[in-house]
């Protein structure tokens, strides 16, 4: 299997990178060898790579800057992934994509199912959107993963910043009132190539189970939960504060409860995440440091 991977060196993408090759001869690429704003850029590397598979773990994640460059954002999270989707489609391949909890507003009081109603609250989230709806309409083989709160120990993320900032201070405000699965991007990388795998196996005769599936860890926090785990992992003397969403004022609006229901991807392909907390937990102590 010839595999193209884009947003190689990023938290997801370097998770991939190594998973993928379990699959075959993977093609790693990153910012620096392909801007995916670059929609002729983009089109002649999928051409040239001729891959099987196109697993895009790109994007524009600056949330709060996505609303200042809204266009920017777009350019990343929604042109670029309907163009790799076009290309999948015009040469049979499959077409792995990342979308988020983003797409929704968060008011519901049950975790989100793939056929509930998206209202994304900010710019990202409707970018993210876009290019879900970019995909679906190339009509190919897609995959669409929706996960959520994604962090690793490489990269930039919640957890390292919390490790950061609790090895520098005694004592940490962080958000209490949104709720969340942090999902460990490892995690995300096994789930997709057992999904892969599961395609392989089944062959052509299989019902096609293209569309959107929801991919995170199991179980929920919040932010401040999140950072309670992480300083009690690392045993760092550091006290977290809950506080309200209101007392922390961010250019883009969250959703306060982004929860998402994971049952279709279990049933269809016989995959699930971990517990969040439970990457953490079996992480070595100096990993993310620094």
């Amino acid at each position: 299997m010839r595999i193209l991977l884009t947003g190689a060196a990023g938290q997801l993408g370097q998770a991939l990178a190594p998973a993928l090759a379990a699959l075959g001869a993977v093609n790693a690429l990153d910012r620096s060898r392909l801007d995916l704003a670059d929609a002729d850029a983009l089109r002649r590397t999928v051409r040239a790579t001729a891959p099987d598979l196109i697993v895009n773990a790109a994007a524009w994640t600056a949330v709060d800057k996505a609303e200042t460059a809204p266009e920017a954002a777009r350019r990343v999270n929604a042109r670029a992934p309907g163009i790799m989707a076009e290309e999948a489609a015009r040469r049979g391949a499959l077409f792995v994509h990342y979308s988020t909890d983003y797409v929704f507003d968060g008011a519901a009081d049950r975790p989100y199912d793939e056929e509930d109603p998206t209202a994304p609250l900010n710019v990202y989230g409707a970018s993210k959107l876009e290019g879900e709806r970019a995909v679906m309409a190339a009509g190919g083989r897609s995959l669409i993963f929706r996960t959520s709160w994604v962090w690793a120990p490489w990269g930039m993320n919640f957890y390292r910043t919390i490790l950061r900032l609790a090895g520098e201070r005694r004592e940490l405000t962080v958000v209490d009132d949104q709720i969340g699965a942090p999902t460990f991007a490892p995690a995300i990388a096994d789930g997709t190539v057992a999904v892969v795998r599961r395609i392989v196996a089944e062959g052509e005769g299989a019902p096609a189970p293209w569309g959107i599936y929801h991919m995170t860890c199991a179980g929920q926090t919040s932010w401040a939960g999140f950072a309670a785990a992480i300083v009690e992992h690392a045993s760092l003397p550091c006290r977290i504060v809950p506080i309200p969403t209101s007392a922390y004022p961010t250019p883009a609006r969250r959703p306060l409860r982004s929860l998402l229901a994971n049952e279709k991807l279990a049933a269809r392909f016989g995959v699930a995440l971990p517990f969040w907390r439970t990457p953490l937990d079996t992480l070595p102590l100096d990993s993310g440091g620094g």
